[in-house]
């Protein structure tokens, strides 16, 4: 006798809205005029911290000559020592609005509670949300509650459900426009600061509609690989990248060990550029 199947139920995921299976399109997400998701590869860069006005509008002017997308920058620091520096604050914000100005680049900043939100939103086009800040759920509802976009990073330890949990706290509060950030995670290695998991792009890409992104300098902690990391994130189908770049890494308030210079952001911009060729994505990096 043969069995007969007469009811075929699918598993809910506890993400509903970031989930592709209520949304089996992928996501767009706007930066003013630049698009994330739509194929292209998206490069964000800029220095960890914010350091000083000149020391800004130079690495932009460096970085969108080199073909950059966003300039990214640290304003407000969230450090592992309390006699770290901490950033600039609204200053860092201000100078970076500056840079904006100078070089037509949309910025992209950290913030860190919901007391600096609405000043903030001021200022930044794209909110990054950090690894520490992954599931400070009160602060991802303020932010669901802006229009901006946002970056969502992975947590130090989180896994990819627990990622995909928080971009549907942002989700549910009625923001779309969400960007998950893979910055590598907690491992036993010690040869570099984390472990890269580019294993989250393919699994993001099937579980979810939401654009990924890859940062290479957090995820390795090591300026020298990170042209090699970038590589690999943009052959396994990341939709961008988010690089730390200083004029001078040896010198830098903070990360110094994993800042790029222009003159090497300059060189992978032409190497992404070759490998997008390469493997058939949409023309979106823009070189000189």
């Amino acid at each position: 006798m043969v069995a007969m199947i007469q009811e075929v139920t699918t598993k809910p995921v506890p993400y509903k809205l970031a989930s592709r299976l209520h949304h089996p399109s992928p996501s767009v997400v706007s930066v003013r005029d630049r698009k994330i998701g739509d194929g292209s590869v998206t490069v964000m860069a800029g220095p960890c911290s914010v350091e000083s006005r000149d020391q800004i509008i130079e690495i932009a002017q460096a970085l969108k000559q080199a073909g950059a997308n966003l300039l990214r920058g640290g304003a407000f620091k969230p450090r592992s020592s309390p006699y770290s520096f901490q950033g600039l604050g609204e200053t860092g914000l201000k100078f970076m609005a500056e840079a904006r100005e100078a070089t037509g680049l949309p910025i992209v900043s950290e913030v860190m509670d919901i007391e600096n939100l609405p000043m903030a939103c001021e200022y930044v086009d794209m909110i990054q949300i950090g690894a520490r800040n992954m599931q400070n759920y009160p602060l991802l509802r303020a932010v669901g509650k802006t229009t901006k976009p946002v970056l969502l990073k992975r947590g130090l330890s989180a896994t990819i459900e627990e990622w995909l949990m928080s971009a549907e706290y942002i989700l549910s509060e009625g923001n779309p426009n969400v960007v998950l950030c893979e910055r590598g995670i907690r491992t036993f290695e010690t040869a570099t600061r984390n472990t890269l998991d580019l294993n989250a792009i393919p699994v993001v890409k099937h579980l979810s509609h939401l654009p990924i992104i890859i940062d290479p300098s957090h995820g390795t902690g090591v300026a020298r690989y990170v042209s090699a990391m970038s590589m690999a994130a943009i052959a396994a189908g990341a939709d961008g990248l988010i690089l730390e770049a200083h004029q001078s890494p040896e010198t830098a308030l903070s990360d110094g060990q994993q800042s790029i210079t222009p003159d090497e952001f300059a060189e992978l911009m032409q190497r992404i550029d070759i490998l997008t060729r390469a493997v058939n994505v949409k023309e979106g990096v823009t070189i000189g």
